[in-house]
């Protein structure tokens, strides 16, 4: 049987991002003291991949706010991230780091790995300030993701992480009431 990701802490791993124009060392180290997401994505210079990562774009300065730091991951080099950043007007957009895993370490530390392809598959991972993975979501490569869902699903897990005794329902949005889970709950709902 396999045993779930949510709860577990990130595994160790080194690699280069491309941020800001230059490349930059990035370790598990560098996730810690922060809400983080970590996105996978299968390969630059592709069809839906730069769909997502362009959405996550347009949402970063809200993630932002909310005290989240994004990291993009594909098992390319950062040197090929360089090159898309500098080629495709949707990439060009990109303020987060964009870490290269050529040798798939981080893909497989999160389970996302097509291991005869050497691509990863299409995974969202929220990780808190503790490196406890609090969200994992996996899709097929034909299914791109939804940045403004993810904040959704980040405001929530926030808000749990702060709440003790409550929880957040379906399609919960700040604001909105929770649940306060208790026998007298049972059936009611």
């Amino acid at each position: 049987m396999h045993q779930s990701i949510i709860n577990s802490t990130i595994k160790p791993f080194s690699a280069t991002a491309f941020h800001n124009g230059d490349f930059h060392p990035v370790t598990e180290q560098d996730l810690l003291g922060k809400w983080s997401v970590v996105f996978f994505y299968p390969a630059d210079f592709t069809f839906v991949c730069p769909t997502e990562l362009g959405d996550m774009a347009d949402h970063y300065e809200k993630l932002q706010s909310m005290g989240v730091e994004v990291y993009s991951v594909s098992t390319d080099t950062h040197f090929t991230h360089k090159a898309w950043h500098a080629s495709s007007d949707t990439i060009g957009k990109i303020k987060y780091p964009m870490i290269g895993d050529p040798t798939g370490t981080i893909t497989r530390n999160f389970g996302v790995m097509i291991e005869e392809d050497g691509l990863a598959l299409r995974g969202t991972f929220v990780i808190n300030p503790e490196g406890e993975i609090k969200v994992a979501e996996v899709h097929d490569l034909g299914i791109g993701r939804s940045a403004a869902e993810l904040v959704r699903k980040i405001q929530a897990a926030q808000y749990v992480a702060t709440h003790d005794g409550e929880v957040c329902p379906a399609a919960w949005q700040p604001g909105e009431e929770t649940l306060a889970p208790s026998i007298d709950l049972v059936g009611k709902i």
